[in-house]
């Protein structure tokens, strides 16, 4: 499994606003056309409205890559910055979890 943690700060409420938007498409086409992305969830941080965090989990480093291509994919990345002040992104390499069969 390949994983990703991503966090992006927006540059002011406004942005916040439109980048959840952006999120919220984005999310539903990979819901409906990515069954290698085994988990991609966004969410706010608590006291801190301007953040949010992505946790995505793929089933391998190929449906990460297919996931890259997709056209709505490159569209978020190419918006994002639109309403980003700040991205982090973190590369998780799995080691064990409750429910998630890890293959070595």
């Amino acid at each position: 499994m390949f994983g990703l943690m991503v966090r992006f700060t927006c540059k002011d409420e406004d942005a916040a606003a439109q980048f959840d938007a952006l999120v919220s498409r984005t999310g539903e086409l990979i819901k409906e056309n990515e069954p290698g992305t085994l988990i991609y969830a966004v969410h706010r941080v608590d006291g801190r409205p301007l953040e949010r965090i992505f946790y995505e989990l793929y089933r391998d480093k190929g449906a990460f890559e297919a996931h890259e291509s997709q056209d709505y994919v490159q569209t978020f990345l190419a918006q994002r910055d639109l309403y980003v002040a700040d991205v982090q992104v973190d590369r998780l390499d799995l080691t064990s979890g409750k429910g998630i069969d890890v293959e070595h």
